[in-house]
């Protein structure tokens, strides 16, 4: 095989270095239609167990994109997850800060100054501290803001890995399928042809059965014409009889005993 392969490709080089001297600046595309024939040549010579062993190969080599899919999905999970947990203690906080910004608010709008810690402060310290908190808290929220709007990213390109990663599987088994049912079908494709040639084969078959059917008239030819030789020929046979004897008697007393019914006369030989 790979020697035709060879050749193939040999001869599609020669043929273009002479397309070259006789088309001059067409020789191109004469040189293309060239080596498409050659490639198609080619390929009609690599046998089909070949190419499924080649396909099966192709399909194989699907595995480590496969395998860097699920690793990829997997980070993107933990990721989607932890930035989830980060996101809840984010809020968690902002409850907190607004708890405690409500409690000053509601303080400051009735003069209640002092804290439960005893200590008191004037209307503009608390306005102040309200201040800072309120900042923080706004800060807080952009945060918050940010990470779920990022969450919502990861969330997005992790479903995409997911049918990524599911159509590809899919695609495999699909295409391992497919591979499977053409090697069923070679399979019972040479077994038809295997049948067709002990079928239809019948040409020597017949010429066989011809053969010992003339050999087996011939010897019958043979058997029977050895067997009406020595019929008539016997009888042909001229038997000198001695003037003196008594045939006659001879035969009555071989035949003595028989109870032989009387005979229609055959004919002397002579």
């Amino acid at each position: 095989m790979c020697k035709t392969v060879k050749k193939a490709v040999v001869g599609a080089g020669l043929g273009v270095a002479v397309l070259g001297l006789l088309f001059g600046t067409s020789a191109k595309y004469h040189a293309r239609t060239a080596v498409e024939q050659a490639r198609a040549l080619a390929q009609s010579q690599v046998p089909i167990e070949y190419k499924i062993d080649e396909a099966r190969q192709q399909v194989a080599a699907l595995e480590p994109a496969i395998m860097e899919s699920i690793e990829s999905l997997a980070r993107a999970q933990v990721e989607v997850d932890a930035l989830k947990q980060e996101i809840q203690v984010a809020k968690a906080n902002l409850q907190t800060q607004g708890k405690e910004m409500l409690a000053l608010k509601e303080g400051l709008d009735k003069g209640r100054l002092q804290l439960t810690s005893g200590v008191t402060y004037t209307a503009e310290e608390v306005k102040a501290d309200l201040a800072r908190r309120l900042d923080t808290f706004n800060r807080t929220q952009e945060t918050v803001d940010s990470l779920e709007q990022t969450l919502k990213a990861k969330v997005e390109r992790t479903f995409a890995i997911q049918r990524a990663l599911d159509e590809m599987t899919a695609q495999k088994k699909d295409l391992m399928v497919k591979i499977e049912a053409i090697e069923s079908r070679l399979a019972q494709i040479k077994a038809e042809q295997a049948s067709n040639e002990f079928t239809f084969d019948t040409t020597p078959l017949s010429q066989a059965k011809k053969t010992i059917a003339d050999l087996d008239k011939q010897l019958e030819v043979m058997a029977r014409k050895a067997e009406l030789e020595g019929r008539y020929i016997e009888q042909g046979v001229k038997v000198e009889v001695a003037p003196d004897r008594d045939i006659s008697s001879e035969v009555e007393s071989a035949l003595e005993g028989l109870n032989l019914s009387p005979a229609p006369e055959p004919t002397p030989a002579t």
